[in-house]
């Protein structure tokens, strides 16, 4: 049964903040301007000493949403799985063929991103840049295991399952359905960023997209049932 998503709020696991920034036009505030602020520093040079004079607020706010940064890059990282699994969601429900519907899929987990209005204090396209180059320093620390355990990544796991599960019934005996979901949407990421700065250790490029990449790899891989 298709577990569809009940409103369009993105929910993040509340020990990820200390206080929700969905809550207070401050909180949006935060949100907003981290973005644009890691986008254009990088997630090393990015302070709460930096937000707040760009927010023109006192740097002991932010600290009232978030415990530290690590904490922001986490919550901001789920927001954007949460707002693509919602995007995926609604863009394959009502399809009854299976391979179409996991072919809809990749090309909604892999392609270029456009801003969405419905979320106006949020800029996915310059969200997306950060996953792609900074999502990584979300998890790569050593408390991984400990915020695995704490439900941090739930919303990332969550999105793989979804497409564990559209894999399998596209191909029942394909014995990897995790590890392709999983190279899927690290795969993408990835491509994107070689795209940007080692062009020559991709094929995708102006011509070739990383959904058209994916897209032939997966069913390459697997064998569609009739």
């Amino acid at each position: 049964m298709e577990r569809l998503m009940q409103s369009i709020k993105i929910g993040i696991n509340e020990k990820i903040y200390l206080k929700d920034p969905e809550s207070s036009d401050l909180g949006k505030r935060i949100v907003e301007q981290s973005i644009l602020m890691i986008h254009e520093m990088g997630f090393e040079s990015f302070t709460f000493r930096k937000l707040g004079e760009q927010i023109q607020s006192n740097e002991s706010s932010v600290y009232r949403y978030f415990e530290n940064k690590h904490k922001l890059l986490l919550y901001l990282a789920s927001w954007y799985w949460g707002w693509l699994e919602y995007k995926m969601v609604f863009a394959t429900n009502g399809i009854p063929n299976p391979t179409e519907k996991l072919r809809r899929a990749i090309e909604i987990l892999t392609q270029t991103v456009k801003e969405d209005v419905t979320f106006s204090h949020v800029n996915e396209v310059l969200l997306n840049k950060i996953v792609i180059n900074e999502y990584s320093k979300s998890y790569l620390t050593k408390e991984v295991d400990q915020e695995n355990k704490e439900g941090y990544f739930v919303i990332y796991k969550r999105l793989v399952q979804r497409l564990h599960e559209m894999i399998s019934t596209v191909d029942k005996d394909y014995p990897y359905p995790s590890s392709l979901a999983s190279t899927i949407l690290e795969g993408s990421l990835h491509q994107y960023f070689l795209k940007e700065h080692f062009p020559n250790l991709t094929d995708c490029d102006d011509n070739v997209t990383p959904t058209q990449y994916f897209t032939d790899l997966v069913f390459r891989t697997l064998t569609p049932k009739a």
